[in-house]
Parts: C-alpha cells; sequence; structure tokens
C-alpha cells in the first residue's frame, strides 16, 4: 500500500493536500460500467449500457474517461456499447479490471486530494449505504486499485464514508448532512466532532457545515448531493419544492432556513440560488429520489439529470447562468434515477495538478 498514513505517520493536511472543488480543471473523470447481474436496475437494465456509453462520449469531449470494468466478459459488453455510441474508447476513454458490484462509483471510487505538485487519493470504508446492499467489498477496494494504477500515495482512514455525502467549495469548507454522516449504521463509535477531525484531516477542509434530512425516495439516508451543492466558493445552490402537499416540501423550507443561518469563515452569509424540483417521480408506487442538484460538473459541459418535466429546462437555464464557461447539458436520466441516483452519483472527478 503506497503510502497509507500508517506509514508516513501523517494525514494529508499534515502534509498539506486538500481536496478540490470539483469546477476546477480534471485530469479525468471516473465511472464504474453497471453489470446486467447487479441489484441497481431490476427488470430494468436494457437502456442503461446506451446511457453509460453516451454520457462517456460527452465527457471525453473535455476530459480523459476512466471506466472501472467487472470483468474481461463485461469488457468485451462495454466495448460493443461504447463502439455503438461512437466514443473514442482507447484514445480517451480507458477501461480497466477494477471490479465492482454497483456502479455508483461517487461513493465507492477515489477521492482525490491533492498539493502543489503531487495528487494523492482517500480511500476511505465503503459499507454500501449502511449495510443495505451486501456484499460490498469488492467495490470498496476500488481506490486501492486506482492509487496502484496511478503510483498516487494512499491514505486510509478508519472511518465509512460516501463521496456523495459530503460537498466542498475547495476553499476550506466541506458541506454534510447530518441524517447521513450521524447515522449509526456508518460509524456508530465515532462521535460527531471525531467525524469532523477525520474530514479536517483527511481533506484538509476548516469548516464544517450540517443540514439536516435528505429528501424522500433516498436511501443513502440523506446525500448531499441530492439537496444543496456548491457552484462556486460562496455560492450554494439548492433545491425547493413548490407543492405544499409534496412531502419534501417541509423538510426543503426548513433546509433552506438553516442555510440562511449558515455564515462563512469570515462571518458572511452565503449566496443561496434556489433549484426547482421535477416533482414526485415514481416507478412501481415506489417514490425516487429526483433531483437536479444531482448535476456533475465536468471540464466542458455541466451533466443535469433530465426528468421530461417543464422544470428540466427551469434548472438548465439557472445553471447556465452560474457556469457562464461551460455548456449545460440536459441528459435523460429517468432510467438511471429507478437506480436511485443521477449522474453526480455515477462519475468522480480526478483534479488535475
Amino acid at each position: 500500500m503506497i503510502g497509507n498514513v500508517a506509514e508516513t505517520g501523517a494525514t494529508p493536511r499534515a502534509l498539506g493536500f486538500h481536496m478540490p472543488a470539483e469546477w476546477e480543471r480534471h485530469e479525468a473523470t471516473w465511472l464504474t460500467w453497471p453489470r446486467p447481474e447487479g441489484i441497481s436496475f431490476p427488470d430494468a437494465f436494457e437502456p442503461i449500457p446506451a446511457l453509460w456509453a453516451g454520457l462517456a462520449k460527452l465527457l471525453a469531449e473535455g476530459e480523459q474517461v476512466h471506466i472501472n470494468v467487472f470483468s474481461p466478459e463485461h469488457e468485451v459488453d462495454i466495448r460493443s456499447a461504447l463502439k455503438k455510441a461512437g466514443a473514442p474508447v482507447d484514445k480517451r476513454i480507458h477501461l480497466h479490471l477494477f471490479p465492482s458490484y454497483e456502479p455508483w462509483c461517487r461513493d465507492h471510487g477515489p477521492i482525490f486530494v491533492r498539493k502543489k505538485d503531487e495528487m494523492a487519493i482517500v480511500d476511505w470504508r465503503y459499507n454500501a449505504w449502511g449495510g443495505k446492499y451486501p456484499p460490498c467489498d469488492l467495490d470498496d477496494d476500488v481506490p486501492k486499485h486506482v492509487a496502484k494504477l496511478q503510483g498516487m500515495r494512499l491514505f486510509s482512514p478508519p472511518m465509512i464514508l460516501e463521496g456523495g455525502s459530503i460537498e466542498v467549495n475547495g476553499a476550506g469548507t466541506l458541506l454534510t448532512t447530518e441524517a447521513c454522516l450521524l447515522n449509526p449504521n456508518r460509524n456508530p463509535n465515532l462521535t460527531q466532532g471525531e467525524i469532523e477531525q477525520y474530514l479536517r484531516d483527511y481533506l484538509g477542509v476548516e469548516q464544517i457545515l450540517w443540514l439536516g434530512e435528505g429528501i424522500a425516495g433516498d436511501d443513502t439516508d440523506g446525500h448531499i448531493d441530492d439537496l444543496t451543492r456548491f457552484v462556486n466558493e460562496d455560492t450554494f445552490v439548492t433545491i425547493l419544492e413548490d407543492d405544499p402537499s409534496d412531502e419534501n416540501y417541509q423538510l426543503l423550507v426548513e433546509n433552506r432556513k438553516r442555510l440562511e443561518s449558515l455564515r462563512d469563515p469570515q462571518g458572511r452569509p452565503w449566496r443561496i440560488v434556489e433549484l426547482p424540483t421535477p416533482g414526485r417521480i415514481e416507478k412501481g408506487g415506489e417514490r425516487l429520489p429526483a433531483s437536479y442538484a444531482n448535476f456533475y460538473i465536468a471540464n466542458e459541459v455541466v451533466v443535469v439529470p433530465g426528468f421530461d418535466h417543464p422544470n428540466d429546462a427551469k434548472a438548465r437555464d439557472i445553471l447556465q447562468k452560474l457556469f457562464p464557461t461551460r455548456r449545460v447539458v440536459v441528459w435523460p436520466a429517468l432510467d438511471l434515477i429507478w437506480g436511485l441516483g443521477a449522474f453526480h452519483c455515477i462519475t468522480q472527478q480526478q483534479p488535475a495538478l
């Protein structure tokens, strides 16, 4: 294991590393390709490979794309899907035999931290969202494979954390939720103070801001990336529901109030921009966690989940004003959301040095 903290005796923060913001320049995006044998898309897998291939092609326009592959047999199917989509496989898109049961790379993939002349990986422990979907041992190993491939130092804190549960502005502030990080199904032996210290030590942040509950239908126990996101160092976008009868209405009102009460390290209020929601989207009577906040910021595009709803265009226009140097694209996500996640959930950025 390269540079494990047990060997170096120092944390990433002590060594000068920090986690960059998502909008900072990327070297690459990491994806994990889904399997028909997986549990993420029950009875609805057929359109999924084309969705991943189209996304990979889109992202490859502005950066390298690395894809975790389950097996050599799996690779054959992936290459076929990429070829059908006209994606530049082996040129801008690279396949790696790094097996993972499920495709949610944001949560099980590597989290990169950077200092001036070096990139490293933080390998948080992973237990499939509180032990909901075993087994997850292969998923948990993905960061180790990536660190070995890239020749990067690997830090392995003794704490369970999914990438979708945290949001950073790259300037010392981290946003998360109590519903997820303080859930006893993650780190029952850690206090809130201890969790905060691990976040500071391994992600190089100073200020940690806490929101409350996540949205209805979210099986992650309230990931921040369905709720509120940073779009620059001093601005949040946050979703609000306009139907008072919707089960998300009141919790999102409370979330907005909580954001208003927060202050930055200099004591100033944060700028808050509101995003609409697509309302209630369900399948088979199950409420799905459909949220425009689950967008992904790539080098040249911002990929926003589309739900065939009039608010798709409203969300795109709001985000386009916030990202004037990038093309904001609404990408169809109704097939993807059946897996209870969207584009932020399936991507993980590798920052550039």
